[in-house]
C-alpha cells in the first residue's frame, strides 16, 4: 500500500498554516500515537484489547482525516484479534508514512 491521502495532507497543512515547525509537530504526533496504537494491537491478547487499540487508531485516523487508515482499522476492528494481515497492513502504511 503506497501512502497517498490528499485529505489527511490537507488537514495537517490546513491546522499548520505556514508554519514548517508545526507541520512537523502535527506529523510527529501522528506518528507517534500511529506507533503507540500499533505497539498495544499486537499485544492484544484478548477480544477487548484488540477492540480498544483498534478503535483507538480509528479515532486518530479520524481526527487526522487519514482515510487510508480508517479503512485499516474499521478492518481491524471486523476481524479476529491478532489478525496477522491486518497488522501487516497498518504497519506497512506506517512505514509508507514515516518514509514521505
Amino acid at each position: 500500500m503506497v501512502y497517498e491521502n490528499g485529505s489527511f495532507d490537507a488537514t495537517l497543512a490546513a491546522a499548520a498554516g505556514d508554519d514548517p515547525a508545526l507541520l512537523a509537530e502535527l506529523r510527529g504526533a501522528f506518528a507517534e500515537s500511529l506507533e503507540r496504537q500499533i505497539d498495544l494491537l499486537k499485544r492484544s491478547r484478548c477480544d477487548a484489547n484488540w477492540i480498544m487499540a483498534a478503535h483507538r487508531l480509528k479515532g486518530i485516523a479520524a481526527s487526522f482525516h487519514a482515510d487510508q487508515l480508517l479503512a485499516l482499522a474499521n478492518e481491524a476492528i471486523e476481524t479476529v484479534p491478532g489478525e496477522p494481515t491486518v497488522i501487516r497492513r497498518i504497519e506497512k502504511f506506517y512505514a509508507d508514512f514515516s518514509s514521505s
